[in-house]
C-alpha cells in the first residue's frame, strides 16, 4: 500500500517550525496526512515548514507552551482547523544550549531557579497540558488514536549542564507510560521517542572539530542522528501497526547508550 492510500489523520506537531519537528511535520504529510504547524514566536520558521509540507488541509497554529491556557487552546484551534485530531505529537520544549547552562556548582540561584521554572513549564507542563487537551478529543471521537512524546536520552544518562532538561524529559517519559495506561480502554496509544544527539540546525555548531568528532564518537555508527530518523520512529509509534507497543520509551540514539 502507498502512503497516500492510507487514511488522512489529522496531526497537531507541537514546536514544527525547525529541526526534528520540521522533519516529523514532513513525514507525516508524506504519508497523507493533514498537519498542524505548530509555533510559539517564530511564525517564519513555521509558515517555511507549512509550504514544505507535500498534500492538502495543512494548517498553522501558535501558541506559548508555557501558558496553560494557551497549550490547551492551540491543541482545540488544532482539531477545529483540521477537522478533528488522531495524533498529538509533543515536540516542542527548550532545548540545551550554552545560553541556559545551569550546572550546580557553578549557576547562581537566580539564574538556576529561572532555568528550572522555564524548562518545567514548556517541556513537562506545557507537554502535560496539550495532552490533557488532545486526550479529550481523541476519547470524545471514539476512534482511537495515539500521542507520541519526544524524550531525550538524557533522561538516563544524565545532562550535568542541563540537570533540568534532563529531568523535565524523565519526566515526560513517565508521563506517557500513565497516560498509556489510563487511554488504553479508548484505544489511545502513547509512546515517547529518545533520541540521543541530533544534527539539527541549531547543533551544527557543536559537530566542529574536536567537539563534533567526539559527539560522533559516542556512537559505534560514528555520526550522529538526522531529525529523518526521529520522525521516522515517532511516525511509526503513531501508526496503528504500533497500537502493541503504547507504553514504550524507544531508544532513538544509534547505541550511543543503552539502557539496562
Amino acid at each position: 500500500m502507498r502512503t497516500t492510500d492510507l487514511p488522512s489523520r489529522g496531526v497537531l506537531v507541537t514546536g514544527s517550525s525547525r529541526g526534528i519537528g520540521r522533519a516529523i511535520a514532513l513525514a507525516f504529510a508524506e504519508r497523507g496526512d493533514r498537519v498542524a504547524v505548530h509555533h510559539a514566536h517564530g511564525r517564519a520558521d513555521a509558515e517555511q515548514t507549512l509550504a514544505a509540507l507535500p498534500g492538502t488541509g495543512h494548517v498553522l497554529v501558535q501558541g506559548d507552551l508555557g501558558d496553560p491556557t494557551a497549550a490547551t487552546t492551540l491543541v482545540d484551534d488544532a482539531a477545529a482547523q483540521l477537522g478533528g485530531l488522531s495524533v498529538l505529537v509533543n515536540n516542542a520544549a527548550v532545548g540545551p544550549d550554552p545560553q541556559n547552562v545551569h550546572t550546580v556548582q557553578d549557576t547562581p540561584f537566580e539564574d538556576w531557579a529561572a532555568a528550572w521554572d522555564t524548562m518545567v513549564r514548556v517541556n513537562l507542563l506545557g507537554t502535560a497540558h496539550a495532552s490533557w487537551a488532545a486526550a479529550r478529543h481523541l476519547v470524545a471521537a471514539g476512534a482511537g488514536g495515539a500521542i507520541v512524546n519526544v524524550g531525550s536520552r538524557g533522561a538516563f544518562r544524565g545532562e550535568p549542564d542541563h540537570p533540568a532538561y534532563a529531568a523535565t524529559k524523565a519526566a515526560v517519559h513517565a508521563l506517557g507510560q500513565s497516560l498509556a495506561l489510563t487511554l488504553a480502554p479508548h484505544g489511545v496509544a502513547v509512546a515517547s521517542v529518545a533520541p540521543g544527539f541530533v544534527a539539527t540546525d541549531r547543533q551544527a555548531p557543536k559537530l566542529v572539530g574536536e567537539q563534533g568528532d567526539a559527539l560522533r564518537a559516542q556512537s559505534p555508527f560514528g555520526r550522529v542522528g538526522t531529525p529523518e530518523e526521529v520522525a521516522a520512529a515517532v511516525v511509526y509509534l503513531a501508526s496503528p501497526e504500533a497500537r502493541w507497543s503504547s507504553g514504550t520509551v524507544l531508544d532513538v540514539n544509534g547505541a550511543s547508550y543503552l539502557r539496562t
